[in-house]
């Protein structure tokens, strides 16, 4: 009973298809008739977006970038895909677009994982979604930490190089190879700092700079 009210309650919805097939060969129909069934039943409105030989792992595929650009001139209310897989290959790119509807308050729908945002249980399903992925990101950040400590304690230096000392008789020398015509690449790598100091130490306004 509470599931067709619920239903009920969001009938009316402007819903955005977007179908995807990664070969020149394939179709979307199949795709898009189950979605144009679905949206009928639901009693919503659709517009399509098709994507034909284009990868899922792609962030720019053309009808996927003109979807989102409508959805935030808010010409939609409900994005609905056949698998999420056709949507995003990646559980982040998944979420990225996902918590822009969030954001937007546009619902996501995919028929093949029974995932409705516009019901209850979808919602908490894209959530425990979301927290997994926030749980993978932080074993990241602790791993990468853990290698740092790791390193300091191997007596390894972390971060950049701190720039060296220059004496008066070296930066003599590289005004030299400057005005000789030694490229700024060059003395960096020989001088062991950087382009920028390189500059810095060769332009005759700076004299003395980091000289001891």
């Amino acid at each position: 009973m509470r599931l067709l009210e619920d239903q009920e309650v969001t009938k009316g919805k402007r819903a955005a298809i977007y179908v995807r097939v990664s070969t020149a060969e394939q179709e979307t129909d199949m795709q898009e008739t189950e979605l144009l069934e679905y949206c009928e039943k639901r009693g919503w409105s659709c517009v399509a977006y098709r994507d034909k030989n284009q990868s899922g792992a792609r962030n720019d595929r053309p009808a996927l970038s003109a979807m989102l650009n409508d959805l935030r001139r808010r010409k939609f209310d409900v994005v609905v895909v056949w698998a999420l897989d056709r949507l995003a290959r990646s559980l982040k790119q998944l979420l990225t677009i996902g918590e822009e509807c969030r954001t937007l308050g546009v619902d996501l729908v995919s028929l093949r994982q029974n995932i409705d945002t516009t019901l209850p249980a979808g919602r908490l399903t894209f959530q425990v979604l979301g927290a997994v992925s926030e749980f993978e990101r932080e074993l990241l950040r602790e791993r990468v930490k853990s290698g740092m400590a790791q390193a300091r304690r191997n007596g390894k230096h972390l971060g950049r190089p701190a720039l060296r000392q220059f004496h008066v008789t070296d930066i003599e020398r590289m005004r030299r190879l400057r005005s000789d015509g030694t490229s700024v690449r060059k003395m960096a790598k020989d001088f062991e700092t950087t382009q920028w100091m390189v500059t810095k130490l060769t332009n005759p306004a700076e004299t003395g700079a980091r000289s001891v």
